[in-house]
Formats: C-alpha cells, sequence, structure tokens
C-alpha cells in the first residue's frame, strides 16, 4: 500500500496521469517500495486515461489482455481483446486493491515543473481544471506516465468544403454520448484500429457504413476467446494457466514482430493470404493490400473477423481513394465518386504530445524532451529524479510499462539504501541523433508529430530499442550503478 497523502503538498513521488501507466506505476511503488509518500495528478475527473476517455461504439484492446493487464494482477478473463469498460474496470479494481484510488488528486492539470538543486526536489506548478487556479505541490521523485498524444484534441484535417456539409461530423476522442446512428449512412475516414473497431460496431444498426481510407491496413482475425485456456483450467490451476498463456503469448508476438522485420514479403503475402480467405471475394483484395511492409505500421487484430464478416455480409464497404471536398449531402471523392452520408466519423488518429503537455526546467534552466535522449527508455537526460514511462509501439504497452516501473523501484531502493538524493543521467557529447524514439513507425501521426518525442541516441543505454528482451535483461538485471548515472550523496 502506498502512504495516504495528506494536504500539505508534500510527497516522496508524484506522479503524473492515472491511466493504465499511471496505476501501474503506483501499483510497483506500493509493493516494492512501500511507505513512500506517492500522489498522482489526474486531469480528468475519473481515473483510467485512455480507456476513460474513449467511449466510441466497439472500443477496445488492440492486443491480447495477457500482456495488456499488468504482469502483477492477472487477467483472467478468457476474452482475447477485451472492450474498453471491462479494461477500465480491470483499472478501478486494481488501484483499490493497492489503494492508490486514494492517492489520486483529479481535475489537476500539471502545467510546469522546476527542480531546485538546492532543495534537491521539484515544485510542480498545477492548474484546477474546473476553476483554473493555479498551485505548487513538491516532490523528490516524478514520474511522467502521460502517454505521448493530446487527450483535449484529436486529428482532424482541415478537409475542404467541410462547412458545406449539412449532416454529423464526429471525432472518435470525443463521441457524443446521444449520437443516434440506427439507420444512418455512415462514412468512416480512417484504416487504423480505431477505424476497423468502429466501422463492424456501428454496422450492426447503420444503414450501411463505408471504411473510406487513404490506403490500406494490415489486417487479420484472431479468436475473440482464448480455447486453449478455457480447456486447461478444467485440468490446472488458474494460476498455472494464467502464466503459461501469458508466455505463450508473448512469446508469439515477438516472433510475429521479428519474422515480419527478418521476411517482410513473406509475411505480408501470408496476411494478404489471410485476408482474402475471410474476404470470399465479397471486396477487392486490393483495399487490404498495403503499401509499406508489416510493422512499419502497427497491423490491426478484429476478433473472429468481425470487420470481415460484416463485408461479406453486404453492411460494410470498403474504399481506398483521396477526399475532393464535402459536400451538403457527404463527400466528393478525387475519383469523382460521391459518397451520401448522414454521419461521417473522423477516425483519423491523435496529436502526439510529451509530458501531457508540461513544461520543465532545472534551476531555470528550459529541459525541452524533443530535445532530449532518454536513459534505458526511462529516466530523461540531464534531468534529476524524473522518469518517463512509455510502453511499446510493437507490442503490447504494458509488457514495457511493467519492467519500466520495475526498473524504477529498482533505483529508488538503491538511492535509499546508500544515502543517495540525486539521480542524473549524463550523456556524452555527439551520441543525440535527429530521429525520436517512435521513428521506427511510419504511421501518420508519427510523420504529423513525431519531432515532439524525445530523440533517439546512437547505440546503448541511450537508444530505445523497442525490444522486449533487450529491455528486460538491461532493466531488471543490468546494476543500477553506471558511468552514465551520476550520483549525488
Amino acid at each position: 500500500m502506498v502512504e495516504a497523502a495528506t494536504d500539505d503538498g508534500q510527497y516522496d513521488i508524484l506522479i503524473l496521469g492515472a491511466g493504465l501507466s499511471g496505476i501501474g506505476m503506483a501499483c510497483h511503488l506500493a509493493r516494492d517500495c512501500p511507505g513512500k509518500r506517492v500522489g498522482l495528478l489526474e486531469r480528468r475527473q475519473a481515473l483510467g486515461g485512455t480507456w476513460d476517455l474513449f467511449r466510441y461504439p466497439g472500443v477496445r484492446s488492440d492486443s491480447d489482455m495477457l500482456t495488456f493487464g499488468y504482469a502483477f494482477r492477472p487477467w483472467n478473463e478468457l476474452k482475447v481483446l477485451a472492450d474498453g469498460p471491462s479494461i477500465r474496470r480491470y483499472i478501478e479494481e486494481t488501484a483499490r486493491e493497492y489503494g492508490i484510488d486514494r492517492a489520486v488528486r483529479y481535475g489537476v492539470d500539471a502545467i510546469h515543473a522546476t527542480w531546485s538543486s538546492e532543495r534537491r526536489n521539484w515544485t510542480v506548478t498545477v492548474r484546477s481544471v474546473a476553476t483554473g487556479l493555479l498551485s505548487t505541490l513538491e516532490c523528490r521523485f516524478l514520474i511522467a506516465c502521460t502517454g505521448y498524444y493530446r487527450y483535449d484534441d484529436g486529428y482532424l484535417p482541415d478537409y475542404p468544403g467541410l462547412s458545406a456539409f449539412q449532416g454529423c461530423v464526429v471525432h472518435p476522442q470525443h463521441w457524443p454520448e446521444d449520437l443516434d446512428y440506427r439507420g444512418k449512412r455512415v462514412v468512416v475516414i480512417g484504416s487504423g484500429a480505431t477505424a476497423v473497431t468502429i466501422v463492424p460496431a456501428m454496422a450492426i444498426d447503420a444503414a450501411h457504413v463505408i471504411m473510406l481510407q487513404r490506403s490500406p491496413t494490415y489486417i487479420f482475425s484472431i479468436p475473440s476467446r482464448d480455447k486453449i485456456s478455457a480447456v486447461l483450467k478444467y485440468i490446472l490451476p488458474a494460476a498455472w494457466v494464467y502464466r503459461l498463456a501469458r508466455k505463450r503469448n508473448i512469446a508469439l508476438q515477438r516472433f510475429i514482430y521479428k519474422a515480419a522485420q527478418r521476411w517482410p514479403q513473406q509475411v505480408g503475402a501470408l496476411l494478404r493470404k489471410a485476408a482474402g480467405r475471410q474476404l470470399a471475394g465479397q471486396a477487392n483484395l486490393d483495399d487490404f493490400t498495403p503499401r509499406y511492409a508489416p510493422w512499419e505500421q502497427r497491423p490491426c487484430a478484429v476478433p473472429d473477423g468481425d470487420l470481415f464478416k460484416a463485408i461479406r455480409e453486404g453492411k460494410v464497404s470498403v474504399l481506398t481513394d483521396t477526399i475532393d471536398t464535402f459536400t451538403a449531402h457527404g463527400i466528393r471523392l478525387q475519383s469523382g465518386r460521391q459518397l451520401d452520408a448522414d454521419i461521417v466519423v473522423s477516425a483519423t488518429g491523435f496529436q502526439l504530445q510529451s509530458l501531457g503537455g508540461m513544461t520543465l526546467d532545472v534551476d531555470g534552466v528550459p529541459r525541452v524532451a524533443s530535445e532530449l535522449m532518454t536513459y534505458k527508455s526511462v529516466l530523461l537526460q540531464d534531468t534529476p529524479n524524473m522518469a518517463v514511462i512509455f510502453g511499446y509501439a510493437n507490442a503490447s504497452w504494458t509488457l514495457k510499462v511493467d519492467i519500466a516501473a520495475t526498473y524504477v523501484c529498482r533505483l529508488l531502493n538503491h538511492m535509499n539504501s546508500q544515502g543517495i538524493a540525486v539521480s542524473t543521467p549524463r550523456a556524452p557529447p555527439g551520441l543525440r541523433l535527429e530521429e525520436t524514439i517512435l521513428d521506427q513507425l511510419s504511421s501518420g501521426y508519427v510523420r504529423r508529430g513525431g519531432r515532439a518525442m524525445p530523440r533517439q541516441g546512437r547505440a546503448g543505454v541511450w537508444r530505445v530499442t523497442h525490444n522486449y528482451e533487450t529491455d528486460r535483461a538491461m532493466l531488471l538485471r543490468e546494476s543500477i550503478d553506471d558511468d552514465a548515472l551520476l550520483f549525488e550523496r
């Protein structure tokens, strides 16, 4: 359990964000660093982060829950891709179990943090979302668990002629609770995980749904239920079944990713062949044939082929084209085709942002995250007593969160045992590259806003590898003492 917060604004550790990452980080602290005064700042009025924000039809995980759930708290349901409400409930129950829910300050936005070398602490300026009033909190160690996109605004392109459209335009990040799409003609713009989730969900009640994509995405079907674990639960203890299934899924994820990196053409051909079998001749396979190699962008999993099924049944159409202009009753494409629509869903992604938009300085000297490298992909270069928790882009987000949080706890316990007050990663000159930690992906959101992310280093502890095996060795087994990590006793 974390120590109960008080109202004096003084903390040992302050966590920014009470979503999947923030709650996970706080739980690791409760387990491995008991007795610390821990606080969490959450700008929304509920914990859950992404899983409280997104309320669009069919919202679900895009990774299997055995690896998306926390390593320390098993996901024991048999559903492979869980729906949003189930994930939000799982996060809430985890927070209650470890007493984290009592440590969260809601409706508070961290806008600036300043480190004082004299006092050896952070002063965080926060703003009340409700009143706009400013106040300050202090902590010895600061941990940003804010993800990498802006919660306030999703990405909405500057569509030509949008003002002429007489229908309704919505962005999944801000879904209206009262949106009635029963019997309506719907166009969903986009082809990523959000689009392939929304399209079959809306197709159940809509008159027809068109998925309009600028370029295709790799889409593949997975079982909605873990049938192997269901059988094993009859003959083995549930804890054993969970551990075996989690190891199996991690190994399978890593194998598929490595195979795609080594044999991109062959893996791409297999994915296209599988899509062709699912479509059964009811759609143009070119609309499911991307122009890039697998894992240059994240592929999309659909449970029991629900998107393909909706296409076969005639409820959904997929078009690859670009928008010429919106019209009064829909969208005119560059090909000249007119798409009539009552509702247009712009599933066009999000806008990247570091540290939730918060700014930093160290003794009055600014520290800009997008100009800095990360140390072991967890600490921020030249920034004392601060960690930044990012998940994986090429695997389940939480796999990285768990091992990064474990490393932070190892670091804190080492500092306590050795009488160390401050730890600061220091990089030799000439290591920083212009590429960012997300540059391995060619997704639209990376091309648009990748410059907001921390920079990559040339090698070693300054390079983010996105490699689970390498990261486990580096974060869980390597010594905390390191020439690049400066300690002040």
